[in-house]
Formats: structure tokens, sequence, C-alpha cells
């Protein structure tokens, strides 16, 4: 089953506050981080550099350079080869992002050369004008840039050669370019297990109040633990378990700390039956959703439409976003059937914007299809709606 994870600021009650404002697990956090950004990076090189890696001798030698137990440690491998594993994909994608562009731009390049060449020809007969096919690419002058559509090729040609030339050698110095990973300040990672109490031998929380196991290095100036009360993770669907994992991730956004915590959810009651009875087919476009529920023998029985505005800032488009997935899961939950979309790839698409209108290129770009995704699965996950997705 899929994890979430709940996140919020890290509380700072007046109580625990000292005399320059800060609280005992804030002093805390900011004195670790340091400590633990420096133990990532050397991580973080020695994944890059060595082929092997073998955990239990780089988790001991975690421990004896920077005084840490051992669960500290897995904290800082899990976190630090994360981030090379995420890297190391991100590279794979630019790399390919780079060529579907550059083959998008060749064969716009052929194209437009070749209707040229042809309209050479034909204009080069001598009674052209009489031709009963006509010319692929008659030369008319634009008002809109004072231009004749001929001038205007030959100069988008320039440019698209000129930015050919640019993206091959971005390829090149790409494939070459040394890799590496940024560690970022003020970020610290706990790995956790249902074997341990609370779920978490380092990161203790009892719905509550948080108990954090200080690593020796630290143990003089803070002590064996240090707590504090953050309270619960005020949520509409609580889907935290009792029991089981609970990996904690602490870091530093606008200033202050934030704390998350991951683990795996509760099941919920289902309120979707099997797809034989019936599904709810979603459309996705960039101006609206069109949804469609079709019952057990494939006949129509209700269908709709729910605009979308494009354009929006991030904030009102993603409240606009979750607006239409709870909409989607009500129809649901009504029709008491699950949801099926269709599992678009716009990567190939988006890799070819530069030779499609500025039309269609706005339309794409501004529509965010990932975050709708995103935002779906979660929704319809707490309310007990299954989502399919085909091909």
């Amino acid at each position: 089953m899929a994890t979430i994870t709940y996140c919020k600021g890290l509380p700072t009650p007046a109580d625990e506050l000292n005399e320059i404002g800060f609280t005992d697990f804030e002093m805390f956090l900011e004195a670790y981080a340091p400590i633990f950004r420096a133990a990532s990076i050397e991580t973080v090189n020695h994944l890059l550099l060595n082929a092997e890696f073998k955990k239990s001798e780089w988790n001991t030698h975690l421990q004896q350079t920077y005084g840490i137990n051992k669960r500290h440690a897995n904290g800082v491998i899990s976190s630090a080869k994360g981030r090379v594993d995420a890297g190391k994909e991100h590279r794979i994608l630019h790399i390919k992002t780079l060529e579907g562009k550059i083959k998008s731009l060749s064969v716009w390049l052929k194209k437009a050369e070749r209707k040229l060449v042809l309209a050479r020809k034909f204009y080069a007969k001598k009674k052209w004008h009489n031709s009963k096919t006509g010319c692929n690419f008659p030369i008319a002058c634009s008002l809109d840039n004072k231009s004749t559509n001929w001038q205007n090729v030959r100069f988008q040609i320039h440019n698209k050669k000129r930015r050919l030339t640019l993206l091959t050698n971005r390829l090149e110095y790409l494939k070459t370019k040394p890799f590496k990973v940024f560690v970022p300040y003020g970020d610290i990672f706990v790995v956790g297990s249902k074997d341990e109490s609370f779920g978490n031998q380092v990161s203790q929380w009892n719905g509550n109040k948080i108990t954090f196991r200080v690593p020796k290095c630290l143990e003089s100036r803070f002590g064996k633990t240090v707590s504090s009360e953050v309270g619960d993770f005020n949520r509409k669907i609580n889907r935290q378990p009792e029991c089981g994992a609970k990996t904690w991730h602490f870091y530093r956004k606008n200033g202050k700390w934030v704390i998350a915590v991951q683990f795996t959810p509760n099941p919920v009651n289902q309120v979707s039956r099997s797809r034989m009875y019936g599904c709810i087919g979603i459309d996705m476009n960039p101006g609206s959703i069109g949804w469609a529920y079709v019952d057990l023998q494939g006949n129509l029985k209700a269908k709709g439409q729910i605009p979308l505005q494009m354009g929006l800032p991030n904030g009102k488009q993603q409240a606009q976003i979750v607006k239409v997935c709870l909409q989607l899961a009500a129809k649901a939950a009504e029709f008491e059937c699950p949801v099926v979309c269709e599992e678009l790839d716009f990567s190939t698409k988006k890799e070819s914007l530069g030779e499609k209108g500025r039309k269609y290129s706005r339309m794409l770009s501004s529509w965010a299809y990932s975050e709708f995704y995103k935002q779906l699965n979660p929704i319809l996950s707490n309310r007990g709606v299954e989502l399919s997705r085909s091909v």
C-alpha cells in the first residue's frame, strides 16, 4: 500500500521558549542539522565514487566519525541514497528531453527546407501561373509580419538552426558533465520501523508530544533526549495507524522548521464496487473535465462537465483542482463506482512546443496534469473510491 505524508509547521509553545525566543527542540534541530548535512555529503560522495556500497560498514563509519548511533546513521544513508537515485533519474530524464527537442527541431527543419526547395522548383517554371496543381507554398504577404511568408519561414529556419546548435552542444556537455547532488541545509531525516515502539526508535510521538533521542555528540549539551509539545496533525480524514513504522522528516522552509511524518495509512471502507458493475470515466482537457457514468452493460447513464479556468496563480489553481477532485469523489460515491482515467504522457508533446503555435503551447503548458493526478489519487483514496488508469 502507498504511504501518506502529513506535515505542518513546528509549533513553538510559549512555556517552552527560552531567553532568546526558541524552544529547546528548535535549538537541538539547529545544532544537529549541520552534523546531519556533513554526514550526508560524505555519504553522497561515497555513493557516487564507489560502485559497491556496503551499508553495514558505512553505517559503522558514520557512527564512529560523527558520534551518532545506528538509527541516526540509517536516516543519513536513506536520505543520501534517495537524493543520489533521484539525481540520476533526473539526469536521464533531462537527456531524454533534450534528445526529444533535437529530434523535433530536426524534423521541422527538414520539412521547412523541403517546402522551400519544392517552391523554388515550382516558381522556376516559365508558366507557373497557369499550373493546375498550384504551389504547396504560395508567396503571400502578411500584414502582421510586414513580410512574405517566404521570408518569414527563412527567418524561422535561421533561428531554429541556432537553437538546434545550442541544444546539441548542451546535450554533449550534459553527457560529460560531472554528476553532482545538492544536499540542503536544515534537513534531518529519521527512518522508522514497525518493530519499534511508536514506529520509530529515535523520534517517538505519542499523538501530542514528540521525544527525540539525542546523538552522542550532542548529549553533553542537550542530554539523552529532547522533547516538545507538537500536537496532532489536523485532518478531516485522519488515517494515521496506532502502530506501524513512522518516518520523520524535519526541514527548514521560509525560516521556520517543518515537521513531517510518513506512514502506511489505515484502510478505509470501500465505497466503490468493482468496475464490472459500472464506472465513471473522465476526460481531462485544459478547459474542463468531462465525466460519464456507464453501467455494467456499458450504457451511458449520466454525463457532465466541470469547468476549469486556465492561467490562475499556483495557489488558486491548486484550490481549483482540489475542488474538482472533490466533485468527482462525490459523483463516484453517489454511483458507488470507481473512477477510470487515461494514462496520459505529455512529455513527448512538450518536447515539441517550440514547433507548435503559441496558443497550443500556452494551453499545454498552463494546465497542470501532474498536479491533477497528485491531488486526485489521495482524495479518492481517503473516501474509499478506487482510481484506475487505462493506457
